[in-house]
């Protein structure tokens, strides 16, 4: 098994398989894309694969599951969905609270799933602005890393990648995590910065700065950055 760096997707997973007939793409339950080869078919070809289907891997991604929206939730770590009867549509959002103002329509359409998901992106992003570049540089000085500049980001279904020159994105979907995770992902990426891979060195480097990365690692996976 080898791996495919790319700039938009990230870490990109290559198996083998003595079965395949063609060369096909799939979603690993991390949420990062895993590509299947035939065995006679080179790795350059994966290469070509992502190249020439964007549009399509794109599509296979967004179809992740999307984290629920309900009555009542917690949304990052300061704000709160509320649905609420009342005559027309309606979502705003007020000091920390996201009002969802339904008459005869329900919270699953898709015009008003549409909508409040805008609302819930745009309190994250304020949430992720605030608290991840904060905490990137604590850690980064704890442990003594360099990184270039870090951006934001939800147009992938992945929690954050590490571009070759330093550049860190990280999903605005963070904060709906619980703070170890954030930590651990936060982490992850910075080792990224040392090692543009998941060799045995890379995890050496994670397991320096968090011993439990192994637990944290299968916590993550029963979450979706996909909001």
């Amino acid at each position: 098994m080898s791996s495919i760096h790319d700039s938009e997707f990230g870490d990109i997973t290559v198996r083998r398989s003595s079965l395949s007939r063609s060369m096909k793409a799939s979603v690993g339950p991390n949420g990062a894309l895993r590509i299947t080869l035939p065995t006679y078919v080179p790795l350059i070809m994966a290469k070509r694969m992502v190249t020439q289907s964007r549009k399509e891997l794109r599509e296979l991604l967004n179809t992740q599951p999307r984290l629920e929206l309900r009555d009542g939730m917690a949304i990052g770590k300061s704000h709160t969905l509320i649905v609420r009867k009342g005559s027309g549509f309606m979502v705003k959002t007020s000091d920390r609270q996201i009002i969802v103002q339904l008459s005869s329509e329900q919270l699953t359409d898709t015009k008003v799933d549409k909508k409040v998901r805008e609302a819930v992106r745009k309190a994250l992003r304020k949430e992720a602005k605030h608290y991840l570049p904060r905490r990137l540089e604590y850690i980064a000085k704890q442990y003594d890393f360099r990184y270039t500049s870090v951006r934001f980001s939800h147009a992938s279904s992945r929690w954050g990648s590490c571009s070759s020159n330093g550049t860190i994105s990280l999903n605005i979907a963070l904060m709906m995590l619980p703070v170890e995770l954030i930590d651990y992902v936060v982490q992850h990426e910075l080792a990224h910065t040392k090692e543009m891979n998941h060799s045995q060195a890379f995890w050496a480097i994670v397991e320096l700065m968090n011993p439990q990365y192994k637990t944290l690692r299968k916590q993550l996976k029963t979450f979706s950055p996909t909001v």
